[in-house]
């Protein structure tokens, strides 16, 4: 990856205090997507630890993984699915594999689903989000792959902030460390 889409990713991040009465500050991606330059180098940079691996399809969770799923999937020329949650009102008709992510950061069960027409065994899925904090959503989405009979072949995240223990497991590769943007 370019040093210089690193420092970017890093100078454009900010933590946001919400006010009176929040338990945490709240991050702030927005300048990532703002900048023409970033946009444009995420999706290549996210792919490359995983081309060797050859991945059919990107599948990535809403709502910020509906914007670099498809960076992703664009610079390894396949096709992209979009993982839905119920809470964010547009949940796909016809059928859907779900799954329930273990508590992720802040207590939370996810629930994911996937359109089935989209999702084929055999398919090797490269997973991708803007944001890896416990790897809960992921592990969701691997169950979904699994159910499905499509193997995962890692996870591609522009920030990882889970235990090194956790992105060796799950095969997370990131661009930024939460330290860095912690900084």
């Amino acid at each position: 990856m370019p040093a210089e889409l690193r420092e970017r990713l890093i100078e454009l991040f900010r933590w946001i205090d919400p006010g009176p009465g929040s338990t945490h500050l709240v991050s702030d991606v927005s300048g990532w997507w703002r900048d023409p330059e970033v946009l444009a180098g995420l999706g290549p940079a996210l792919v490359a630890p995983f081309r060797a691996a050859r991945p059919t399809v990107v599948l990535a969770p809403a709502v910020t993984g509906l914007l670099v799923g498809p960076l992703a999937a664009t610079a390894l020329g396949v096709g992209f699915v979009p993982a839905h949650k119920p809470g964010d009102g547009r949940l796909p008709a016809g059928a859907l594999t779900w799954a329930q992510s273990p508590p992720d950061f802040r207590g939370r069960r996810v629930d994911l689903a996937v359109r089935e027409r989209h999702l084929d065994p055999g398919d090797r899925v490269l997973v991708v989000d803007d944001w890896v904090a416990t790897g809960a959503q992921v592990r969701a989405l691997y169950d979904i792959c699994a159910a499905r009979g499509a193997e995962p072949v890692g996870t591609a995240a522009v920030a990882v902030d889970c235990t090194p223990e956790t992105a060796a497991e799950l095969r997370i590769r990131g661009l930024v460390t939460g330290a860095e943007l912690y900084g």
